[in-house]
């Protein structure tokens, strides 16, 4: 049969399936998007442990606490893993160095948490000139 002049070419709909059909879905799945990204879990590991000393400690409630990927520079002691400013009542942990230079003796979620959580917990230390130890004895009693 031929086609008139006037007739419009047939236009491929823009969803069709396997082999040109229409109304089939493709043979694989697009695969799922990542729940949360590793920032995303460190920011909420920050910002938990911050708020349980927040909440234990008044000297701590107006001081913020940031999250940065990497220090400006490199110190005498090697790549520090946060930064402490009294001054300034601001304490800045960097991700990169606490995620990748932090050696944990078991590979998996929860000690990856305890290993950020006490830096925070250092950290906090640092600002308040007091032993780690002593700003939350009851959170590690059953450890």
């Amino acid at each position: 049969m031929r086609r008139r002049a006037s007739t419009p070419p047939r236009v491929r709909p823009s969803r069709h399936g396997r082999h040109g059909r229409e109304d089939r879905s493709p043979v694989v799945r697009p695969p799922l998007p990542a729940q949360e990204t590793r920032e995303e879990r460190f920011d909420f590991v920050v910002g938990t442990a911050a708020e349980f000393l927040r909440s234990a400690w008044p000297e701590l409630r107006d001081v913020r606490f940031e999250v940065a990927a990497m220090p400006p520079a490199s110190d005498e002691d090697g790549i520090p893993r946060w930064t402490v400013s009294t001054e300034e009542r601001r304490i800045v942990l960097y991700r990169l160095p606490i995620e990748r230079l932090g050696s944990l003796h078991r590979e998996d979620e929860l000690h990856r948490r305890m290993a950020i959580e006490g830096c925070v917990f250092r950290a906090a230390a640092q600002y308040l000139d007091r032993d780690p130890w002593d700003l939350g004895p009851e959170r590690f009693r059953f450890l």
